[in-house]
């Protein structure tokens, strides 16, 4: 089985638990035995799901930690050995995204997100994965979109920070075979939760420009990730149709797909 067994001292790490997808990949986690240690910025939110968890009988730990901070970062395996833990499975979920045209764009905001998106996801697998190769155990989930398929006009950041976590965590993957060690990248289509709230989008408009058929739950995407790991599958999209889309996206003639796009994105009308 590529996700580990449950341990007493070791636990799940998940980035962006305080809301959303991040809330339901630690539910999903704890439902199936194991350990979490609830990572994000806003502790009350935190400590709230990790009274809710410690009640199925697993041990649930909070750290705040702003993912944007490289010495905060740098700071996490430290504090985790503090608390007596191991990390044995590293959920990467935290993400941010701008909205709009780069030439409208805030410079500090757009830095922010790839530090967010792009460097946490590094910072963190670099600091971790090599103890759980040394342990021969260990589970690697980064939390990518079907948005890494295609470049996106309207969050022409977002999407690229969102392809090169797709294609780090599957050359990562493919380093790790033999070393009981897996990474897989969870890459979900529209789901409603904050994330597009902070993000600037209208809910009512995104959903009229995306198909009901394409929108999940944040429960339904964790336990596609969560069973990503437990199978070893390097990529996961959930439900048939954002599969379809994504797919599509990848074989569709980009000088023909990508002015549709622009057309369609919300960050770029007027």
């Amino acid at each position: 089985m590529a996700l580990p067994a449950p341990a007493h001292d070791c636990t799940a790490l998940v980035t962006g638990a305080s809301s959303g997808i991040g809330v339901e990949l630690a539910r999903e986690l704890a439902r199936r035995g194991h350990g979490v240690t609830l990572l994000a910025r806003r502790t009350e939110r935190l400590q709230d799901l990790a009274a809710e968890l410690s009640q199925t009988g697993v041990r649930a730990e909070t750290l705040e930690c702003d993912l944007a901070d490289p010495a905060a970062r740098a700071a996490l395996p430290a504090r985790l050995e503090e608390l007596g833990l191991t990390v044995d499975v590293l959920v990467n979920n935290a993400g941010i995204s701008t909205l709009g045209a780069v030439a409208q764009a805030d410079a500090e905001a757009e830095l922010r997100m790839v530090e967010v998106d792009v460097a946490a996801v590094v910072d963190l697998c670099t600091r971790f994965v090599p103890g759980m190769v040394a342990r021969r155990r260990g589970a690697v989930l980064n939390v990518a979109s079907t948005a890494s398929f295609q470049p996106l006009p309207g969050q022409a950041g977002y999407g690229a920070c969102k392809a090169f976590v797709r294609s780090y965590t599957q050359a990562l993957d493919t380093e790790l075979r033999g070393t009981g060690v897996t990474a897989s990248t969870l890459c979900p289509g529209p789901v409603e939760t904050e994330f597009g709230d902070v993000a600037g989008f209208d809910l009512e408009e995104t959903k009229a420009a995306m198909p009901s058929v394409m929108w999940e739950t944040p429960a339904a995407v964790a336990k596609v990730g969560v069973d990503a790991m437990a199978n070893g599958t390097q990529v996961a999209i959930p439900g048939t149709a954002n599969r379809i889309a994504a797919m599509a996206s990848l074989a569709a003639p980009k000088r023909l797909l990508l002015p549709i796009l622009a057309r369609q994105h919300p960050g770029l009308k007027d």
